[in-house]
């Protein structure tokens, strides 16, 4: 086991990071940027490093900042958490190079997975089904040309892309050069790289993916599903686990699928394999995570596994301590996420100083949060305040109890909007109760406004 690690984020998941180190005997440093520097990581880690300046790309972002704050505090590992250097493989090659573990997987897998196209043809080989579209670049008439004989709406996408970015729905072929281009500008500002893939959108679908450990001795569990339908701009606002209604016999389909995939791959720790089922019960492989996901509490809420402890054990070296027989999955878990953002503007980032925050409490309610009375939102990073996680014997109740800790949670500031309302909303439209609900489904809520 690892004597000191360095947790490369901020907010609550550099918190979540932290309190699974303690629980494990390991000593950890927090990194921060000017901004964070009163944050509740830094008092909880036992050391704490300023990185840089407020700005990500010269804090959480500066690959040597942090690399340097490992070398003189004696970090023998680094946790990248989620975002920022947590699936940049010059990142885990920096730290190989320093003698330093990245908790992730190598830099070769996370740099073939990363790669959206290249990730569909490793799928592609390993068996998991795609939707028709693009393996390789390709320039503007043969996507257009492709694009046609798909049939639309088809969807362009950033090859190193990720997080709901650098993609775009293509309704009808007149508009698709245009979209086309936009698309490889948008893809060249945000990731360096210009190339972008397609392939048919399906309109109404589920998102489910499938959460994976691998060991470094070739073993590969699935700790079951999520479904993550719920988004706005393709990023996600309401995940729970077990993904309800699906047919019989899918999520077990759809789990052998993504461990094959990710074994193929020589993937090593925790990931998540994302997946689009059709109104038929048809999937189809979307992408692969190579970190933790902010929808990580739901799995472990019905499955009882610490998936930060097992990160860290995986990369210390220790083989998988549980075979695919020995997951069991209880219950049903819920989580909403919190996000500091208006619903009624687009979803703006909605920043400033919390007068109040009182996370709501009672049996079977998880709070996974950084803020606290006093808090001041910082305008330079993601929105992300709290995630509201609940679990109940099953789904009915879960939602109960969700509608519940959500009106029991209290949140205001000046010019602070959250997301906490709107959720509400969302529980409560009768496709959410229903679980008949799809990825447009924040879309049709915001067309009836």
């Amino acid at each position: 086991m690892f004597e000191k690690i360095l947790i490369a984020n901020r907010g609550e998941i550099a918190l979540r990071v932290a309190r699974t180190c303690r629980e494990l005997g390991v000593r950890t440093v927090a990194v921060h940027s000017v901004a964070d520097a009163d944050s509740a990581v830094v008092h909880f880690a036992d050391e704490a490093v300023q990185i840089g300046p407020a700005a990500a790309k010269r804090s959480y972002l500066n690959a040597a900042a942090v690399l340097a704050a490992a070398e003189l505090t004696g970090a023998d590992a680094i946790h990248p958490g989620y975002g920022f250097l947590s699936e940049s493989p010059d990142f885990a090659d920096a730290c190989r190079a320093a003698g330093i573990t990245l908790i992730g997987p190598p830099a070769d897998v996370m740099a073939e997975l990363g790669d959206k196209q290249s990730a569909r043809t490793l799928m592609a080989k390993a068996g998991l089904p795609l939707l028709p579209g693009s393996l390789d670049p390709l320039e503007l008439d043969e996507a257009h040309a492709l694009a046609d004989s798909i049939g639309y709406p088809v969807i362009i996408k950033a090859a190193a892309g990720g997080g709901g970015r650098g993609m775009q729905v293509v309704h009808d072929s007149a508009a698709f050069p245009r979209a086309y281009q936009e698309t490889r500008a948008t893809a060249r500002m945000l990731f360096g790289d210009s190339r972008v893939y397609l392939e048919k959108y399906l309109a109404a679908a589920r998102h489910v993916e499938i959460q994976v450990l691998c060991d470094g001795h070739g073993n590969g569990v699935h700790l079951g599903e999520r479904d993550c339908s719920v988004q706005r701009r393709h990023q996600k606002l309401i995940e729970e686990s077990p993904a309800p209604l699906l047919p019989d016999g899918l999520a077990e389909r759809m789990g052998k699928s993504a461990v094959d995939g990710v074994l193929e791959a020589g993937y090593v720790g925790a990931g998540t394999v994302e997946f689009l089922v059709d109104r038929d019960g048809n999937y189809y492989f979307m992408e692969v995570n190579c970190r933790i996901q902010v929808e990580h509490p739901v799995t472990e809420m019905v499955t009882g596994i610490d998936l930060i402890a097992e990160q860290i054990r995986i990369a210390s070296g220790q083989p998988l301590g549980m075979a695919q027989d020995d997951i069991v999955l209880r219950g049903a878990a819920i989580e909403c996420r919190i996000n500091a953002e208006d619903p009624s503007s687009e979803f703006a980032p909605a920043p400033g100083a919390l007068a109040e925050f009182t996370p709501p409490g009672g049996p079977f309610v998880r709070v996974d949060t950084h803020a606290h009375a006093g808090y001041s939102i910082p305008p330079h990073y993601d929105s992300l305040l709290a995630k509201l996680v609940v679990w109940a014997p099953d789904r009915d109740r879960a939602l109960a109890r969700m509608r519940r800790a959500l009106e029991e949670f209290r949140i205001s500031g000046a010019r602070v909007a959250t997301t906490r309302d709107f959720l509400r909303e969302v529980l409560d439209h009768p496709a959410m109760r229903a679980a008949t609900h799809t990825t447009a489904l924040v879309d049709e809520l915001l067309g009836r406004r």
